[in-house]
């Protein structure tokens, strides 16, 4: 029986792959074209993810810079977006890494009471850069769920978990659609309890605005 072959990390050659190839073919794109050809598909998917893995992380600390330094949320943008382009990142991934790193910039109240109306304070300074990359409902979800775990896991901020959706729902960050799929069944099991009951009268309000834009859009026809 002929041995199977053993995982790449086992043989610590995961993060040498690039070495194996002439040094003007070292690239992501080579190595993930040569793979797939040469009908190692795995293998391709595995070097671009550990490519954007890399990648992302490098985003977070640059990130995390720019925000301890007070530069222009513009040029953040601007410089996020080009990193997306260069390195494929999507925007529901970014959109965590641009959460992750505006709460990392603060040093919170371990008081309850006052970390809510703190992180309030903050995020609604953040609004605009956070609502640079919520252009999809995707992305918009995906957000609800890292907040959903950031208040869970920081028990502070327990309370604060509706305050911050609310604050973000008027700053243009969310839309009544994706909060309204969070509350049906896209949230995940994490203080699920405790923020169905925080968010249900939010949610009433949204599905009787919306009802009451519909029947609007009716009369007008």
């Amino acid at each position: 029986v002929a041995e199977e072959t053993p995982p790449l990390r086992k043989v610590s050659m995961d993060n040498r792959l690039m070495e194996l190839s002439p040094a003007n073919k070292q690239s992501v794109e080579h190595f993930t074209k040569y793979f797939t050809e040469a009908g190692l598909k795995e293998l391709s998917q595995y070097v671009w993810n550990q490519q954007t893995i890399g990648a992302r992380k490098e985003l977070q600390k640059e990130l995390q810079e720019q925000m301890s330094h007070g530069d222009p949320f513009k040029d953040i943008i601007l410089y996020v977006k080009e990193e997306m382009k260069k390195n494929n990142i999507p925007e529901p991934a970014v959109i965590g890494i641009v959460w992750s790193s505006a709460m990392s910039t603060v040093e919170w109240n371990k008081k309850e009471e006052l970390v809510a109306e703190q992180a309030i304070k903050h995020l609604k300074q953040y609004s605009p850069l956070l609502a640079a990359f919520t252009t999809q409902g995707q992305s918009e979800l995906i957000l609800l769920l890292k907040i959903q775990v950031y208040c869970y896991d920081n028990i502070h901020f327990m309370k604060a978990f509706q305050k911050i959706v609310v604050l973000f729902y008027k700053a243009e960050v969310l839309s009544e659609e994706p909060i309204l799929k969070w509350y049906k069944d896209a949230h995940v099991a994490k203080g699920k309890s405790v923020y169905l009951e925080q968010m249900k009268k939010f949610v009433e309000w949204l599905k009787n605005a919306e009802e009451s834009s519909e029947s609007e859009a009716e009369g007008g026809d």
